[in-house]
């Protein structure tokens, strides 16, 4: 069985075909899905996708890249955050690609925002006992410094969709993170990328799809869906010159530990 432990089922391109996207998840035996929260006022329409079907968990939190929406606090996530099928807070971290980096005045206010709430999410991260769900972009040296200074490794997680170095995989899982590979790793211009996921023990290493986006060779420029994760596992079993059942496996182990899903 394989598992996508990172997707946006709410988003446009799954949402309308939904029963499909099921059905294709189970025709290629990916038996469980995690859905992202991404704003607090969609959170309930993923909780409502994780509660419609026993495969699929959710998690809660706010995008670093989410602007003009409602600011999360540490109190409303632990909140929302007490429900079975909430497993994870997040998708949180930071996010510095698109900053106006001819403007120093508003690239600082960018910055602080975004640590502003990606220190909320860790705080009740650690209030729940539930892993962060991590996204870092162009910002890899402040996302390792924040997990450090607000004590991260208590709760531990996942640095999903990863592309960044060698260093920062190191630093993440030094804190007791997981490392999660997505269809980037497919790409052809992904060699740098490839090298880092051969580096990752594959006992703390999650797979995912981050759909509707990224689908993977060979299906790179079409829709994204769990289904299509299997594709990734297949590309880390080649680096790691491991069976795909043994990935598969694995990974699928480290979703269901990392999330302490019992079953």
């Amino acid at each position: 069985m394989f598992v996508d432990s990172h997707c946006h089922l709410d988003f446009p391109g799954l949402a309308e075909r939904l029963d499909d996207v099921l059905e294709n998840m189970a025709a290629n035996d990916v038996g469980r899905a995690l859905c992202i929260s991404v704003t607090l006022p969609d959170f309930p329409r993923v909780l409502a996708l994780a509660e419609r079907d026993a495969r699929l968990h959710a998690s809660v939190g706010v995008h670093p890249d989410s602007e003009d929406t409602e600011e999360p606090d540490a109190e409303t996530l632990v909140r929302l955050a007490d429900h079975p099928k909430i497993v994870a807070i997040g998708e949180t971290g930071l996010d510095y690609y698109r900053e106006p980096r001819d403007d120093p005045d508003a690239c600082r206010r960018l910055r602080e925002r975004q640590q502003q709430r990606f220190r909320a999410h860790i705080r009740a991260a650690r209030q729940t006992g539930k892993p962060l769900v991590v996204h870092t972009r162009s910002a890899s040296a402040d996302t390792i410094r924040l997990l450090r200074e607000e004590g991260a490794d208590a709760c531990g997680g996942v640095l999903h969709c990863f592309t960044e170095d060698w260093e920062t995989a190191r630093a993440g899982l030094d804190l007791g993170f997981y490392v999660s590979f997505s269809g980037i790793v497919t790409f052809r211009n992904a060699e740098p990328l490839r090298e880092v996921a051969a580096r990752v023990p594959i006992e703390r290493m999650l797979i995912e799809t981050d759909s509707p986006y990224l689908a993977p060779v060979p299906f790179r420029g079409k829709t994204n869906e769990p289904a299509f994760v299997r594709y990734v596992a297949e590309r880390i079993a080649e680096l790691k010159g491991l069976p795909l059942a043994q990935v598969a496996e694995r990974t699928t182990e480290n979703y269901f530990r990392l999330f302490k899903i019992l079953n």
